[in-house]
């Protein structure tokens, strides 16, 4: 069945052509566009009882952070003399805008009623002919006070407008920072003590083949035995494990040396260190920064 090209805009479901009336879930309104969505359903056509609050149509152009902010906006954007304010139009203004606040927020109205109050005296105050001091010379001008706040409040402002437009840390760049760990002295692996075992097998059974069967009796310091073993480590970065042992003395000699040798660690005399995994062990000095 063939539908009209440019169907008609119509809110009366009598008023649509035959074939539209008959097709389910179609709208009373064929404008293929919708107002709005409610609940998911689409709004071809505004409520009749649709009702707005008030304050959701009120547009602030201009926030004040102040009373004296109000009074040099009112005075700047009629390109008044700061120094020769007139104070009838000023003041006119300014209170037409506090009436304005008073309306809707009557905390913040409370602040401005204090600069209204001022400006109202200072109006008064120069329409009474102005009085002489006892030197003769004319009284100050009653909205002298009243400029010198206003000169000092732009002058701040102007400040704080240019330190905010200068980058700031945290709002418009970070900072950087990147973690470097640097290591002054060479960290070599700790040797285990199976590593350690082992290399005292290798040593005690290398012994015992080049050992000669001789009884005799000798008294065996192990402080002695720790400072031979200091002495050759003396001049020498590293000496190798194996080095250490004097294998033609004998077994008691040797065991006396490796108990020398463990008692220097203890005392953090020596280091035993090894580059890797099966790697040869070496001794040194134990180094001592200063």
């Amino acid at each position: 069945m063939a539908l009209p090209a440019d169907p008609p805009f119509t809110n009366d479901p009598s008023l649509l052509p035959a074939g539209l009336k008959d097709m389910p879930g179609m709208p009373a309104v064929i404008d293929q566009v919708a107002l709005a969505r409610l609940y998911g359903e689409p709004l071809f056509a505004m409520p009749h009882d649709l009702y707005i609050p008030p304050d959701a149509l009120q547009v602030f152009l201009e926030a004040f952070e102040g009373p004296l902010d109000l009074l040099l906006y009112l005075i700047r954007k009629q390109n008044f003399n700061i120094l020769d304010i007139p104070m009838a139009a000023v003041t006119r203004q300014y209170l037409a805008y506090v009436e304005e606040i008073r309306s809707t927020n009557l905390e913040l109205a409370a602040e401005y009623l204090l600069m209204a109050a001022m400006l109202i005296e200072i109006k008064s105050r120069m329409l009474l002919p102005p009085k002489k001091t006892a030197e003769g010379q004319e009284a100050e001008d009653p909205r002298a006070e009243l400029v010198r706040r206003l000169l000092e409040y732009e002058q701040i402002k102007l400040a704080a407008h240019q330190l905010n437009s200068i980058p700031q840390f945290g709002r418009d760049f970070l900072r950087a920072q990147v973690f470097v760990e640097q290591a002054l002295q060479p960290r070599f692996p700790d040797v285990s003590v199976v590593d350690l075992q082992d290399a005292w097998r290798d040593i005690v059974k290398r012994a015992r083949l080049v050992q000669h069967h001789v009884i005799t009796r000798e008294e065996l310091s192990v402080r002695e035995h720790m400072s031979i073993v200091l002495r050759k480590l003396q001049g020498s970065r590293f000496v190798e494990f194996e080095e250490l042992f004097d294998t033609t003395r004998g077994m008691p000699v040797l065991v006396v040396t490796f108990i020398a040798m463990l008692e220097l660690c203890k005392e953090g005399l020596v280091d035993v260190t090894q580059a890797e995994a099966f790697a040869p062990i070496y001794v040194r000095l134990a180094y001592t920064p200063t």
